[in-house]
């Protein structure tokens, strides 16, 4: 950023439901001026400027070329995960640094052309896991700090909403639009990577989705921890928070989150628990605005993150074969999907030049 006290001038690229929830939070901040808003139906763009109070804001249909007419310095990507792919590399190459929505991309192997991307580019790709940033979740965190090494971590996610659209269409629903939020999460607490999962899915019989609703599935992890989902999207009655409902059982004692209220913590004495300023999307912006001005690798950078996604593809995969299904084995076979298919010679060079794909994205982003 040219000046680090000014706001940071970006574009918004997607003016749908998600869209517009970000459109609020960035003209409601501080650290950013909203110059534009991208989206291929321009009559979209327009009512969403228009519903911001600002209807002369500019809008258009292709990012790079609104963010140079308007001035922007940044975007942030909160389109469909199927246009994560292109927006997001038509920006780095452009020297756009990128704030996008999760999951970083529509599969793991395009996730990886984005890493390389980023490497190429040498432009800051972060991906907003928002999730990370709820200070109840750092107090829980802290608590399993206190008490060891953790031999079981589990979430229990009940819920039972009709979105109606894609979503009740998807052969994994459960799985692959709304696991990766509690995936990610497990990798937070434990401060941990996982190395294998497996992993059952089924729809219940009064499902009013297409595809399996609910999933049942174990991570083992590098420190020797197991980390259990267990979780439904069509489960009326007794539904737990949108974060899961958590427990830890570890070496000296106990802990619990209901994901909604300050976790149970191992003992009765008074803490000072260091927790986010921010939760949330807003939490995402800001830490993603403090990385620019300070030329540092936030929590989300595009490497740290695709590891979330992997345990996705894993997951469904596993779900698909009824086999454990290693980490490293999914990341290679997406490693190989993304050679084959990427256009441009310098990021298929980057990925052809990682020994491992493990190795490549614990280094990269440092």
């Amino acid at each position: 950023m040219a000046d680090s006290t000014a706001p940071l001038p970006v574009v918004a690229v997607g003016a749908g439901s998600m869209g517009r929830a970000w459109l609020r939070v960035l003209t409601g901040s501080p650290d950013v001026t909203l110059t534009g808003i991208v989206d291929l139906d321009l009559d979209a763009a327009r009512a969403a400027a228009a519903e911001l109070g600002v209807p002369d804001l500019p809008v258009g249909t292709d990012t790079v070329t609104l963010a140079d007419a308007t001035g922007a310095r940044a975007v942030v990507d909160v389109t469909v995960p199927a246009a994560h792919h292109p927006v997001t590399t038509d920006a780095l190459f452009a020297g756009l640094p990128v704030l996008g929505e999760k999951p970083v991309a529509a599969t793991l192997a395009e996730a990886l052309s984005l890493v390389a991307a980023a490497e190429v580019t040498g432009t800051l790709f972060m991906v907003s896991q928002s999730r990370r940033w709820n200070p109840q979740l750092a107090r829980f965190r802290h608590h399993l700090g206190r008490l060891g090494p953790v031999g079981t971590l589990s979430v229990d996610f009940f819920k039972a909403p009709r979105f109606g659209g894609f979503r009740e269409q998807m052969a994994h629903p459960l799985l692959v639009d709304m696991a990766i939020h509690q995936f990610d999460m497990a990798r937070y607490l434990l401060d941990d990577e996982p190395v294998s999962v497996y992993c059952e899915a089924w729809n219940p019989p009064w499902s009013w989705y297409a595809g399996d609703a609910s999933a049942i599935a174990v991570f083992d992890f590098a420190g020797g921890s197991r980390f259990v989902f267990d979780g439904s999207w069509c489960s009326p009655g007794r539904e737990t928070s949108w974060n899961g409902a958590w427990h830890a059982s570890t070496e000296h004692g106990t802990t619990t989150w209901s994901g909604d209220d300050d976790p149970v913590p191992p003992d009765t004495a008074a803490e000072d628990v260091e927790v986010p300023d921010h939760d949330g999307i807003a939490g995402s912006l800001a830490i993603f605005c403090d990385a620019l001005r300070r030329g540092a690798v936030p929590s989300g950078e595009v490497h740290e993150n695709v590891v979330s996604l992997a345990m996705v593809e894993a997951a469904v995969e596993s779900a698909g074969t009824g086999q454990r299904v290693l980490l490293d084995d999914a990341l290679d076979r997406s490693r190989e999907q993304a050679v084959r298919e990427e256009r441009r010679e310098d990021v298929r060079a980057v990925l052809q030049g990682w020994t491992s794909v493990r190795e490549a994205l614990l280094r990269g982003g440092r």
